[in-house]
């Protein structure tokens, strides 16, 4: 009997009926076509940083790319690197920058697969610059019958448009081919302000900044502004004992300690709150984009994002602050706020318009309480769309009317995966049978 698969957060799980973990797209397809032949499903799964059911395998064949791992390729004039599904995040950062190359944008973490990270639409912040899927350049995917296809704008295009960001519903990607540019720093600098201020000032702050987020502290009205431009450089990066300080012991130990006082003692959350708040000040540095743009998360929570409008941020984010005020909740975790451009990309929670990301967060283990359900219900009321892998309770009705390419996706999905070899319960309820 096979062990039982956990994500990063421990809320989801499952007991796949097997696992198995190939070493070349060849033995990839070899999986896939003996998994139709035993009539099982097949489900890809990533480093498990996903909040929802989106790569829960249970009675089916789990593949995990542990060993799709190599660099198949850096392409200096056309401006791209080609790399294989199961390559973290953090290796290839790592990998680009020995090279003299960056991505464009990334989110705040980097230990995802570069498959995983695309498929469910993990994104920064961007004023020009969008999420990883939108960077990706060309996909090569396992279909359901076991046949390898390579896909990009021009080849296989109709794919194309659907496997860049396909919630594993299409097949199982083996490689990636992203853009990249020639590596550059990026200055931060990081502020506290207040929440009023942050509202007023949201058009020009995202509008003058290439990189704008920021936290708001509920039960204060405090917030951590981000703002991260281009460089000429020098590089000034933090002290290695001031960045532990802030960005490890602070952040993550002091931060966990701080979590799980609040979790016994809910009464004094507000009071952490106040605290917290003050913690993080004003810093300034220079470094490698993906220095910058990411660092290490520690703490474990769970999550449910959404994206509006970026025209209806500040209503938005206002109206939950009401709800916070006037409800019984004790909320010991930040709000986060990002932005990106409208683009292209058929499930993209950005697709064609300029779009605010609104987080909320819980410590694991803390009671519900109608926080995520009432927040929600304040993000559909503003033509919402939940990140694919953060909590939810959408369905397949809610989303073919927030998404225009929604039924372009659901034809190509029946068209190459017409027996839902790679079907499970989430992507039953999001995209329908």
């Amino acid at each position: 009997m096979t062990e039982v698969w956990r994500n990063w957060a421990g809320n989801q799980s499952a007991r796949p009926a097997q696992v198995t973990a190939p070493g070349t797209v060849e033995e990839l397809a070899a999986v896939v076509r003996a998994a139709g032949e035993a009539g099982r499903r097949v489900k890809a799964v990533g480093s498990g940083h996903s909040f929802t059911a989106i790569a829960a395998a249970g009675d089916a064949v789990m593949v995990r790319p542990d060993r799709l791992t190599a660099v198949r390729g850096i392409d200096r004039a056309a401006g791209t690197v080609t790399v294989e599904s199961g390559l973290p995040l953090s290796r290839l950062n790592r990998l680009l920058a020995a090279a003299g190359l960056s991505l464009t944008n990334m989110g705040d973490i980097e230990v995802q697969t570069v498959a995983g990270a695309t498929s469910t639409g993990t994104h920064g912040t961007g004023r020009d610059s969008g999420s990883l899927a939108a960077q990706i350049r060309a996909v090569e995917i396992v279909l359901a019958d076991g046949t390898v296809r390579t896909c990009s704008a021009t080849e296989n295009a109709e794919l194309f448009q659907g496997a860049r960001l396909g919630l594993g519903a299409l097949g199982v990607v083996s490689a990636l081919t992203f853009a990249v540019e020639p590596m550059f720093l990026l200055a931060a600098h990081e502020q506290p302000m207040g929440f009023d201020e942050v509202l007023d000032r949201f058009d020009d702050l995202t509008a003058v900044n290439e990189h704008f987020e920021f936290y708001w502290f509920p039960h204060t009205d405090r917030c951590s502004t981000k703002r991260n431009n281009r460089s000429q450089g020098p590089a000034a990066p933090l002290p290695r004992f001031k960045a532990w300080l802030d960005d490890d012991f602070v952040s993550n130990t002091v931060w966990e300690g701080a979590c799980r006082v609040g979790r016994a003692f809910p009464g004094a959350i507000p009071a952490i709150a106040q605290i917290a708040s003050r913690a993080w000040s004003e810093r300034r540095f220079t470094d490698q984009a993906y220095k910058v743009y990411t660092s290490p998360r520690k703490v474990r929570f769970v999550e449910m994002e959404y994206a509006v409008p970026r025209e209806a941020a500040t209503t938005v984010l206002r109206e939950l602050k009401a709800l916070v005020e006037r409800s019984g909740w004790r909320i010991s975790f930040p709000v986060e706020v990002r932005v990106a451009p409208a683009d292209d990309l058929w499930l993209s929670t950005a697709n064609g318009r300029d779009t605010a990301y609104i987080a909320v967060h819980l410590y694991r283990g803390t009671r519900e309480a109608g926080y995520f359900t009432e927040v929600e219900k304040l993000m559909t009321a503003h033509q919402g769309r939940p990140h694919w892998g953060k909590l939810h309770t959408r369905d397949a009705e809610y989303l073919s009317a927030a998404y225009p390419h929604f039924g372009d996706f659901t034809a190509l999905r029946d068209k190459v995966d017409p027996d839902r070899r790679f079907a499970n319960d989430y992507l039953r309820r999001v995209l329908g049978d």
